[in-house]
């Protein structure tokens, strides 16, 4: 009997409890009533500074903002013409550095290019380059050849393990690419480039770095960016976080070209190549705003690859930079001869490879994607993220989707960041939203993974860049 009573005493309490609910109309089957974040208020001074929970600040203002570092101005005065040419001129003197040419003689082939290119790797670097060789097999046109790509790494000493790879291709080629006997100069493409690798070890050795620098030289691109596969495929299976992949190739210019460069990369305006390709404008042009860059929403030029085509292939942030006007006439040419370089022209691009690179692995590090939420009153966005203790401040970015460039930024010193509201901005519009760290020299770091927010942020969010 005793178990029948105690049921019944549970049903009773079951069945109050079910009464109460109804009566007071809360049932746990309705839906919750959507949560809306309130409006911010007027900004006030009170409201500029938050307390330790983390206040909310509305429109910060900020005067940590990007600028030049007299020391990074110093090293990209260090840049020397006569280096270039000097390295332009020992290239070109191997006679040929065709992927298929001699790998035994000193003074002829690609065998005695590459080495040569390692040997001043080790003389450049100061100590502090771990130069090496990376072998790999390639097999074109029903030929086979083992080669090699120098890789000089210049390992950064702070905490975090972003890699940037500064890439160029050493190798050259006649008319006839499985061709290793006959004279080909490939000053220009791409001597040019190797060059400019050369010249940044050596400036950018002279100093340690927060995150590191590899400086890739490829071979067997002419047959179809063989080494830089290689590269890209085994650091993407090592797991490197490469958060940058620039490639030089043919950046010699000539007499009377167009005092500017290309910059290519694909699906521009949402991909993670587009967004290093901003950064690398906006940095090129804070330090050398006389020398442009060109923006090119494509991988490359029309039925044309590069090496970067390769990490773009398996995900990492990859661009090309390429002089203003190509030659035709002089493409896997004998007529591409150093004499008619520009190294006026190339010395300008080492130095803004020089200012991008210090302000990538001299900066702080690249911060993660802020979480962004709408108010409630339209144009008003709350932006929280994590604080890094080496920032000096933040910028913030809310792109219009459709721009090329950046647009103005928001600015805010670290002692007001992590809890955000920015108002002001048009409801209709689709923006892409980031953030970057700048430190108190004014260097900027990567910007944070674009969130996309506005009425069609739906058809951009996870995008992915596909190339074949």
């Amino acid at each position: 009997m005793g178990w029948l009573v105690s049921r019944a005493i549970v049903k009773v309490v079951i069945l109050l409890a079910v009464g109460l609910l109804s009566a007071t109309g809360c049932s746990l089957m309705q839906a919750q009533p959507q949560l809306i974040i309130p409006t911010p208020p007027v900004a006030t001074p009170a409201l500029m500074i938050p307390d330790a929970q983390g206040q909310l600040v509305t429109d910060p203002v900020s005067d940590v903002v990007p600028t030049i570092d007299p020391a990074i101005e110093a090293l990209i005065l260090e840049a020397s013409q006569q280096q270039l040419i000097a390295y332009v001129r020992q290239l070109e003197s191997f006679g040929t550095r065709n992927a298929f040419s001699d790998t035994q003689s000193e003074t002829f082939g690609i065998g005695a290019a590459r080495r040569w290119i390692f040997n001043e790797f080790v003389r450049v670097g100061n100590g502090r380059l771990t130069v090496e060789f990376q072998d790999f097999p390639m097999s074109y046109s029903g030929y086979a050849a083992e080669q090699s790509n120098v890789v000089a790494t210049l390992p950064g000493k702070g905490s975090g393990n972003g890699i940037v790879v500064l890439m160029a291709h050493y190798d050259n080629r006649p008319p006839d690419a499985t061709d290793g006997v006959s004279r080909a100069t490939g000053a220009n493409d791409n001597a040019s480039g190797i060059a400019l690798l050369l010249e940044t070890a050596r400036i950018m050795s002279s100093r340690d770095w927060n995150q590191t620098v590899i400086f890739l030289a490829t071979s067997a691109e002419e047959q179809g960016a063989f080494g830089a596969r290689f590269f890209a495929e085994n650091a993407f299976l090592d797991s490197k976080n490469v958060i940058a992949a620039i490639n030089y190739d043919a950046v010699g210019g000539r007499a009377g070209v167009p005092q500017h460069v290309r910059l290519f990369a694909v699906d521009y305006r949402i991909s993670n190549h587009g967004a290093l390709g901003r950064y690398y404008e906006y940095v090129g042009g804070l330090y050398l705003p006389t020398f442009p860059v060109l923006i090119q929403d494509a991988l490359d030029r029309e039925g044309r690859w590069g090496d970067h085509r390769e990490f773009v292939r398996v995900g990492f942030p990859a661009i090309r930079v390429i002089e203003s006007v190509e030659d035709p006439d002089l493409v896997n040419s004998n007529r591409d001869t150093w004499d008619l370089i520009d190294y006026n022209y190339l010395q300008r691009v080492v130095q803004l490879n020089l200012a991008v690179a210090a302000n990538l692995v001299g900066g702080p590090h690249q911060p993660p994607p802020p979480l962004v939420a709408t108010m409630a009153e339209p144009g008003a966005f709350l932006l929280t993220w994590p604080v890094d203790p080496v920032a000096a401040g933040y910028a913030v970015s809310f792109r219009p989707v459709d721009s090329t460039y950046y647009p103005t930024f928001s600015f805010a010193r670290a002692s007001n960041a992590g809890n955000v509201a920015l108002t002001g901005l048009d409801p209709n519009v689709t923006y892409a939203v980031s953030i970057a760290a700048i430190n108190e020299r004014g260097l900027v770091s990567g910007f944070s993974v674009e969130q996309f927010v506005g009425p069609d942020a739906p058809a951009y969010s996870g995008a992915v860049s596909s190339v074949q």
